[in-house]
């Protein structure tokens, strides 16, 4: 049989076996790697809980908060979306200052630890009456949250964290922020495993049917290239619905919402009650290695039927 149409026959793993090229069908697609390990980090990610008043949701929220302690994690990555909703037109500042004031008394459930936070779409009060308004923008969203700054990084245990702001014109990075992206992840040594969190997916599979991702993520695309030996996972919420992908060996996992359907029991495409579409509330725990390797574990959070 001549070679050509010996490859044909053969699946591809196999045709590697047969060539001796097994590096190159190594770095083809993402590989599950031995994690019987222990992780330098243990992170929670919520995301997308849109606290408010009704349907029992501080309640509910306050005992994700409560389980999510008992799995012994370091710290908190909130993707945003904190509250429910302060970016529509008709939203008045009583009602920003009553959500921002919920959130406050759900997350002294989790007062003893770091919670690092980016800024989602319904978090922004635009409505103010004035651009001068102390609660106006963005800047009031970065003092209710605690946050150093609108986009910022950290470090922990050799990793560096990147939370980014796509809150801007094509859901993209603004220019003075892309330029410092390019500048954080230049200044880091070799090899240094880069997390990066967006409330907006950079990389979906949902954003076809659903919500969107970064208008800019083919320049992120290629930034990530440039730095493939740093940027490991790109983390994000947003979508509601839970989906991962991988390209050029960068894990992109968007995690379900903590809200699952805005605490609500659903609609005709929910397939099951409190789900949105087919995601159910939840969140993730992430298990961060100090290879650069990582796992994003889901979990559904138990809903009121359950309970009854």
């Amino acid at each position: 049989m001549k070679r050509r149409n010996l490859l044909k026959s053969i699946p591809l793993a196999t045709a590697a076996l047969v060539l001796g090229d097994l590096k190159n069908i190594a770095s083809a697609a993402p590989v599950e790697k031995n994690l019987n390990k222990k992780p330098v980090l243990t992170i929670a990610h919520i995301t997308d809980v849109h606290i408010r008043n009704g349907d029992d949701a501080p309640a509910r929220f306050e005992k994700c908060l409560k389980e999510i302690k008992k799995l012994k994690v370091d710290f908190f990555l909130n993707g945003g979306d904190s509250i429910h909703a302060a970016d529509y037109k008709d939203i008045k500042r009583d009602s920003v200052i009553e959500q921002w004031g919920i959130w406050d008394n759900c997350i002294k459930q989790i007062a003893e630890y770091e919670v690092h936070s980016c800024i989602g779409n319904h978090d922004i009060w635009w409505a103010a009456p004035s651009t001068d308004d102390e609660m106006y923008g963005k800047d009031y969203v970065v003092k209710r949250l605690k946050i150093p700054n609108r986009y910022y990084s950290f470090s922990k245990k050799g990793w560096h964290f990147i939370i980014l702001d796509g809150n801007n014109k094509n859901t993209a990075l603004d220019n003075e922020q892309y330029k410092w992206l390019e500048n954080e992840l230049e200044r880091l040594p070799a090899n240094t495993p880069v997390l990066l969190m967006s409330h907006y997916p950079i990389l979906t599979v949902t954003g076809t049917w659903e919500g969107g991702q970064h208008g800019d993520h083919k320049e992120l695309k290629e930034l990530f290239y440039k730095h493939k030996d740093k940027v490991k996972v790109c983390l994000s919420g947003h979508q509601h619905l839970l989906d991962r992908a991988w390209y050029n060996g960068v894990e992109y996992y968007c995690n379900g919402a903590m809200s699952g359907f805005w605490w609500g029991k659903g609609d005709k495409r929910s397939a099951k009650p409190y789900y949105y579409q087919q995601t159910a509330p939840g969140y993730a725990i992430l298990k961060l290695y100090s290879d650069g390797t990582l796992e994003n574990k889901y979990i559904e959070t138990e809903q009121p039927e359950a309970n009854g």
